[in-house]
């Protein structure tokens, strides 16, 4: 019976271990299993992380690839990591210079509007490069800072910043790459502000079109991105055109069309506009500065003449105001003397002259009542300070005219323009026009 109970009491406790042991194994597979999840989820997050990283940063790789492609020499660095968190401009000078926000500044006077932007000054660069290539000479590329969605906060307003910018640009260049990344939120709101103020000076391009797969995965692209497009009305426009552009790679060629060698025709053509436009505008502002000197001196006239009327107004009613209440005590004093007396004064001629000034004074102070005499004198005198008070008034009505050395300086500006800005302007707008021209047409 012990023998029994023993071995009854081991099967039991041989069956108890391996419970435990399947449960544990149970347990480490779960663990295993958890890990394993984790781990998968990890690889992923990662995956996207790196996907968010690239889609920020094409814009920077596009352009510092175009930039290479037009002056033929790297300025910044390129790549899938964020390169750009400020404006950076890229121009010509006599040899290779980074500038800081004020240097920049100072080379570029007419942007210190982008000061009111709070925080820029110090996300504000400047590279110099010495290239020749083509017209570099004539270009200032602008390479802005990397744009996402979400809750990054940029240390300046960026969505203001870039949109100012893009206003004084002769040219915006907007790049979309093949997967749609580039199609995030705040992007499409700049590019739909601009496209309201300056329409006419946006050019979009497909870029990396040369991995987008075959001709009709690329055409799925441009047409998902046109879609996308299309939902902002102020980007839903007829006439529109993308083209596609991509860096050539002489290991790994490609059938697709490139037009990046167009895009650097139409910076071109855009230079050359901007010289008709600028010697356009040259006349203007002539013809504005002619006209502006020509108005200021004829201002100038008519205030002086205004000027002397109302001091004329000005000296009568002050000669009044005195002259009056001088006549009148005088006439009281000379009344109180007898001819014979007055003439022993002042003479006989003097006397007479004091007798006709007073007559008018005396008879009408006779002729009015005893009672009403107190009344009148009031009257008067309120009278004779309104006199003076209107001298002092035609007095502050005169307009400031210019002296005389303001008028030759504004003649000098004139005869300048005239005889110097136009027929130099008429030299530039020739040499220009010969350079296409033929010749028998001069």
């Amino acid at each position: 019976m012990i023998c029994c109970f023993t071995f009854i009491l081991m099967s039991l406790v041989f069956r108890y271990i391996e419970m435990i042991c399947c449960f544990t194994f149970i347990l480490m597979s779960l663990v295993f299993r958890y890990i394993e999840m984790i781990c998968c989820f990890t690889f992923i997050l990662m995956s996207l992380v790196f996907r968010y990283i690239e889609m920020i940063c094409c814009f920077t790789f596009i352009l510092m690839s175009l930039v290479f492609r037009y002056i033929e020499e790297h300025i910044q660095k390129t790549g899938v990591a964020i390169e750009t968190q400020g404006f950076t401009f890229i121009t010509s000078g006599r040899k290779r210079e980074s500038l800081t926000g004020n240097a920049t500044l100072h080379l570029y006077p007419h942007f210190r509007p982008l000061l009111e932007f709070k925080g820029v000054t110090d996300y504000l660069s400047a590279e110099v490069s010495s290239s020749k290539q083509k017209k570099f000479s004539l270009l200032t590329f602008v390479d802005t800072p990397g744009l996402v969605d979400g809750d990054m906060v940029y240390p300046f307003s960026v969505n203001s910043a870039i949109t100012w910018l893009g206003k004084q640009a002769d040219l915006v260049l907007v790049f979309f790459d093949p997967m749609g990344q580039a199609l995030c939120k705040r992007t499409l709101n700049i590019v739909e502000q601009l496209s309201d103020a300056v329409g006419d000076k946006l050019h979009f391009y497909l870029s990396k079109a040369d991995e987008a797969g075959n001709e009709t995965d690329r055409q799925r692209v441009m047409m998902q991105i046109v879609q996308e497009l299309c939902r902002r009305p102020g980007l839903n426009k007829c006439g529109f055109e993308m083209s596609t552009i991509y860096i050539p790679n002489p290991q790994k060629p490609s059938r697709c069309v490139n037009q990046i060698d167009g895009m650097c025709q139409t910076i071109e053509k855009t230079i050359n506009q901007a010289v008709q436009k600028t010697l356009d505008q040259l006349e203007k502002d002539c013809n504005l500065i002619t006209s502006t000197i020509k108005d200021r001196l004829a201002q100038d006239r008519a205030d002086v003449g205004h000027n002397r009327s109302v001091r004329v107004h000005s000296f009568l009613c002050g000669l009044l105001g005195v002259l009056l209440p001088a006549l009148f005590i005088l006439s009281f004093i000379v009344n109180t003397f007898t001819k014979e007396e007055l003439d022993g004064l002042v003479g006989e001629g003097g006397a007479r002259v004091l007798s006709v000034s007073t007559a008018v004074f005396v008879y009408l102070w006779e002729w009015i009542p005893e009672d009403g005499q107190v009344v009148v004198v009031m009257v008067f005198g309120a009278s004779c300070y309104l006199l003076m008070f209107l001298s002092k008034y035609f007095a502050r009505q005169g307009c400031n005219t210019l002296s005389k050395k303001e008028k030759r300086t504004l003649a000098d500006y004139s005869d300048y323009i005239q005889d110097v800005v136009r027929l130099k302007k008429v030299k530039l707008y020739e040499s220009y026009l010969q350079q296409c021209a033929a010749e028998g047409d001069f």
